[in-house]
């Protein structure tokens, strides 16, 4: 397991937004998903058929947003729960989302954030910086809780896990390919089933979309506070300081300001990135991390860690093929990415 590694981020402009909402109309309090679009064509999808959709344009991908275009301010969605606009600008759509997995997963709606931690940040180590402005342009479902031990048996069949006896504990010694493959299996499963759409796709959070969900609109060192002393970390993670040497089933802490649970602590979570010996700085847009590299990005901390690993901008990675007791995953159900 290391705590660093290789190259710069890069990032994915995109085109088009798109959308989420509430009710039988949209409203500008009301949280947006994303949506690919290209030839001036806006296509926003996994809508709830005959709701209302609003329409925002902006001048560049990260805004500023308004409704006010002529024509556009209000969509109603189709019976296969799509939109399809003529655009000529930037657009994204607030709109009535239909849900995965109701309870299971929690919707995070696109955003701008401050990635990686300051230079005076206690324990903090220098792979976490620069500080950087980090949007995340399309939303996305990620798991409430980290995959549990039941939850990968019922997919994959096996339980590879070292600390068993209960299985609402998080699976874990398995490597980045065993959860990259629970992945695609849960999504053929999935699709084949019906229940969700052909164009979305369960996969890894990006290691920018795992902080920008941990971190939850906070820039404090944890999610609940900057919590000095770490007074208050045992009332949200399983760390060294509590764990009693082992995991702990997955939700029995407090959850981050998002509902998120267990994303301090517990075990470490893989992410789709190969690890970067640094943050690129400036601005980034849906950053993916290197093209290549030799260990991918872990996150969280776990459960024999000391309280400075939990912190949201503290930073891993391990060799793809390499399965530890303290490592498991947290699943992304991403729409419009087949």
């Amino acid at each position: 397991m290391k705590t660093r590694s290789s190259k710069h981020v890069r990032f994915l402009s995109v085109f088009c937004l798109a959308v989420w909402a509430v009710g039988p109309r949209a409203s500008a309090q009301t949280p947006v998903i994303a949506s690919f679009g290209g030839n001036g064509e806006l296509l926003c999808t996994n809508l709830v058929a005959g709701s209302v959709a609003v329409v925002e344009w902006a001048p560049a991908v990260t805004g500023p947003w308004t409704n006010t275009w002529a024509g556009l301010k209000s969509v109603t969605v189709d019976t296969n729960g799509m939109i399809r606009v003529s655009v000529p600008m930037f657009y994204r759509v607030r709109g009535e989302a239909v849900s995965p997995a109701p309870g299971g997963m929690v919707w995070i709606s696109p955003g701008t954030f401050t990635m990686g931690s300051p230079t005076n940040e206690v324990d903090r180590w220098d792979w976490e910086g620069p500080q950087t402005a980090v949007t995340i342009s399309r939303g996305f479902w990620i798991g409430k809780y980290e995959v549990t031990q039941g939850e990968y048996l019922a997919v994959m069949g096996s339980n590879p896990s070292f600390f068993t006896g209960d299985t609402n504990r998080p699976v874990e010694r398995v490597n980045w390919y065993d959860a990259t493959n629970y992945c695609a299996t849960l999504t053929q499963r999935e699709r084949t089933a019906g229940r969700i759409p052909t164009n979305s796709v369960y996969r890894l959070p990006s290691e920018a979309e795992w902080e920008y969900a941990c971190r939850a609109g906070t820039t404090t060192r944890f999610s609940h506070g900057d919590d000095p002393g770490y007074t208050n970390l045992t009332n949200y993670a399983w760390y060294e300081g509590n764990s009693g040497g082992t995991t702990h089933p997955v939700g029995q802490k407090l959850p981050n300001p998002w509902g998120l649970y267990d994303v301090h602590g517990n075990v470490w979570e893989w992410c789709q990135d190969w690890l970067s010996e640094s943050l690129p700085g400036g601005i980034a847009v849906d950053p993916q991390g290197p093209a290549m590299g030799s260990a991918r990005v872990i996150r969280g901390g776990l459960w024999c860690n000391a309280a400075g690993a939990c912190r949201s901008a503290s930073r891993g990675a391990c060799d793809p093929g390499y399965g530890d007791y303290g490592i498991g995953f947290r699943a992304v159900l991403a729409p419009g990415q087949p």
